[in-house]
C-alpha cells in the first residue's frame, strides 16, 4: 500500500519567510519613527507659535488698557503722568495684569542683544515706579527677538505722525496709539516671523492734568 507524501515548508522557505518578515517590520518601524519625529517637530513649532501669540495678545490688551497714571514729583511738587517710551524701551501703567492682580500694573519691555525681549511687571502705587522696576526680576518673553516702539501724536491741526519717543512727564498725556514691532534677530530670521501690534489708547488723557500743546519732535 502506497503512503501519501507529507507536505510542509522547507528550511529555505522558512528562512526566506523570516527574512521578509524582519524586513517588513524594519520598514514599518522606520516609518513610524519618521512620522513620530515629524509630529514632535511640528508640535514644537505649534507650541512655540501659540506661546508667541499669547504673548502678543497679552501685550496688545495691556496697551489698550494703558492708563494715564499720575504721581507727585517731589522736586517740583507737581503732578506728572507716568509713561516712558523710546524706540527700544517702553514702560507704562495698565489696568491689565496677566496675573489678574487687583489694581494697576506697571509694564516694562526692552531688548537684550543675543537674548530677546524681556518684560518686568510691578504694582503701580502713588509714586514713580522706576525703583521697583529696577528691583524686579525680568522675564524673557520672546527669545531671539528685538523690540521697536513708535508713538502716535496728533497736533493742533489734527495731523498725525509717529514719533520715536514719548515721555509722559513732559507731554502730560499718553500717545493716541503705540506701534510695536518684534523683529527676529539676524541669526533667527529663517525660523522666527516678525510680529506686530498696533494698539489704540483710549484713556490717553488724565481727567484733571491737561496735556501740553507742543511735542518735541
Amino acid at each position: 500500500m502506497r503512503k501519501d507524501k507529507q507536505t510542509g515548508f522547507t528550511l529555505v522557505e522558512i528562512i526566506l519567510s523570516l527574512g521578509l518578515t524582519a524586513l517588513l517590520l524594519g520598514l514599518l518601524s522606520s516609518g513610524v519613527y519618521i512620522v513620530a519625529d515629524d509630529w514632535n517637530r511640528n508640535s514644537d513649532v505649534l507650541d512655540k507659535s501659540l506661546d508667541q501669540a499669547l504673548v502678543v495678545l497679552q501685550i496688545d490688551r495691556a496697551l489698550h488698557g494703558a492708563f494715564p497714571h499720575s504721581y507727585t514729583n517731589f522736586d517740583t511738587l507737581g503732578r506728572e503722568i507716568y509713561f516712558h517710551g523710546e524706540d527700544d524701551y517702553l514702560s507704562f501703567v495698565s489696568t491689565v495684569s496677566p496675573q489678574r492682580s487687583p489694581g494697576l500694573t506697571v509694564w516694562e519691555m526692552y531688548s537684550v542683544v543675543d537674548e530677546g525681549v524681556y518684560l518686568s511687571l510691578v504694582p503701580a502705587f502713588s509714586d514713580e515706579p522706576t525703583e521697583r522696576l529696577n528691583e524686579s526680576e525680568p522675564i524673557l518673553i520672546l527669545e531671539n527677538y528685538t523690540a521697536e516702539f513708535s508713538y502716535l501724536y496728533q497736533d493742533l491741526n489734527e495731523n498725525r505722525l509717529w514719533l520715536d519717543e514719548w515721555f509722559g512727564e513732559e507731554e502730560q498725556s499718553l500717545p493716541l496709539a503705540v506701534y510695536v514691532r518684534f523683529i527676529p534677530q539676524r541669526d533667527f530670521e529663517d525660523v522666527n516671523e516678525e510680529l506686530e501690534i498696533v494698539a489704540r489708547i483710549k484713556n490717553n488723557q488724565h481727567r484733571s492734568i491737561r496735556p501740553t500743546t507742543n511735542v518735541g519732535l
